[in-house]
Formats: C-alpha cells, structure tokens, sequence
C-alpha cells in the first residue's frame, strides 16, 4: 500500500460525495467498494468484524474534503455540508 493508492481511494470517496444525486457517502458502502477496487491494506475488518477503511485513507479523504464534507456519526455516512452545519466542524450532531 502506499500514499497514492490512499490518496486515489480517499479522491474516489470524494467524488462520490461531490458527484452523486444524494451527495452522500455510507461508510459500508465505501469500505466494501474500497476493498473491492483498491489496493489490500486499505481496508481491514474492525473488532465487530466489519470492514473499515484505513487510517490513511481517512487522513488523505479528511484533508481532501475539509470545509465541504460533515459525517453523521448516528447514520455512519458522510455528506456535503450545509447551511444548518455549524462553521468549522467536522461532524454533524
């Protein structure tokens, strides 16, 4: 694994969010299609045994998508920001 396959995996997430009707992103969604078309190590399966995306690849979509992207942490997705999303944060309440 290296940088650019995290950074190409982090770039794919995006542009899901950025370019689909619902400009949103379900983490199981992305953590299967990840597996499936990227490189191995950037996924792992977590201690519920289900897949999860690596810490690089959150690290390179996080500052990829700084000031446009919020996660829902209840719903486990992440969505473009809005208007009602408070200036500066990351996660959605």
């Amino acid at each position: 694994m290296s940088d650019t396959d995290a950074q190409a995996a982090a770039r794919w997430m995006l542009a899901q969010i950025t370019e689909s009707r619902s400009h949103e992103l379900f983490q199981m969604d992305a953590a299967d299609h990840i597996a499936k078309h990227f490189d191995a190590g950037l996924t792992y399966e977590n201690d519920n045994g289900n897949p999860a995306i690596s810490k690089e690849v959150l690290t390179a979509f996080r500052k990829m998508s700084e000031g446009a992207v919020v996660w829902e942490r209840g719903a486990r997705y992440w969505r473009l920001r809005n208007e009602r999303d408070p200036e500066g944060k990351r996660q959605a309440d």
